[in-house]
């Protein structure tokens, strides 16, 4: 068995200020939550950026230009900037931050989705910030858009020279296996690919394990040998997903972006919390957790002198 590759996604786009007080939306906390995650073993920071006065998510070079050097100073840890940012905008609006820092690795979204979190919203009376229950309900109708034209335009424009980027695909359901078959046989993408179960997200597949088992089986006969993978549980089934994913020898990832809690009815004190009990799960596993090093191996990224941090 390889090693496994533990990423953490700081804060993401989905929860809000009120959601919990442990979420990092002020630029120093995000700084210092990713730092602090990368040394309870997480190889690879996955980061979006927050408005430093409001939380809101953002896209703006300059807000992550306010924590990303903090942490390429701080730690080894691969750098993964999202292009998925909020769901209400278009790709093109999504990667000037990778564009203007050409990081390691991206996440892309190989669909279009009904990304709905607003049921969210009816467990709050009172919200911390004026946009924050008008930007979870309008969830219910939004699309979040991906098309094959944006999946293209976003390889030619970060794929090769002169960012040589390396993409977290990131699949939603079953149909964005079959996306990114097409992709990969249109000459968008080079194998070998790393692979993101995204589970739990309401528009898309449940964190059921025989969901997982499903994603896992289909991929082996899209890809063959070609590619890496790695498992998201949204929300309660975060720990659970993340485990047996390793067990069958995929990666995982865990971070306040994808649950704010860190066991049922117990919210997590910071991301670096939830590193830390799945390192713990895995090595009671017998998993051995990979280095950044490793990680850069195992996946082959360009290396960290290369970035434009």
């Amino acid at each position: 068995m390889s090693k496994t590759i533990i990423t953490c996604a700081i804060t993401g786009a989905i929860h809000t200020p009120t959601m919990s007080d442990a979420l990092p939306v002020t630029p120093g906390d995000i700084a210092g939550q990713a730092i602090a995650a990368a040394e309870a073993g997480a190889a690879i920071i996955h980061l979006h950026a927050r408005h430093p006065e409001t939380g809101a998510p953002s896209v703006d070079p300059a807000h992550f230009q306010l924590f990303l050097p903090q942490i390429r100073q701080a730690t080894d840890a691969v750098i993964n900037i999202s292009t998925g940012g909020n769901p209400v905008m278009t790709v093109a609006e999504r990667i000037p931050a990778a564009l203007r820092f050409s990081p390691e690795m991206c996440s892309l979204n190989m669909g279009s989705m009904n990304f709905a979190i607003h049921p969210l919203a009816d467990r709050y009376t009172r919200w911390k910030e004026d946009w924050e229950e008008g930007y979870i309900r309008a969830s219910e109708g939004n699309i979040f858009r991906n098309t094959f034209a944006d999946i293209r335009m976003v390889a030619r424009e970060l794929g090769g020279d002169p960012h040589h980027v390396k993409f977290e695909h990131e699949c939603y359901d079953v149909g964005h296996l079959y996306n990114l078959k097409f992709c990969l046989d249109q000459g968008y993408f080079r194998k070998p690919i790393f692979l993101q179960f995204v589970m739990g997200i309401l528009g898309g597949i449940s964190a059921e394990l025989e969901n997982l088992m499903f994603l896992k089986k289909t991929a082996d006969k899209l890809f063959g040998d070609g590619y890496q993978w790695s498992a998201i549980g949204a929300g309660a089934q975060q720990m659970r997903i993340a485990a047996t994913a390793a067990m069958m020898g995929g990666h995982v990832r865990v971070g306040l972006e994808d649950s704010l809690f860190i066991a049922r009815g117990e919210k997590a004190i910071s991301n670096a919390q939830q590193v830390e009990r799945i390192a713990s799960i895995l090595e009671l596993q017998g998993n051995e957790i990979a280095t950044p090093a490793e990680a850069r191996a195992i996946l082959g990224l360009k290396g960290a002198d290369r970035v434009a941090i």
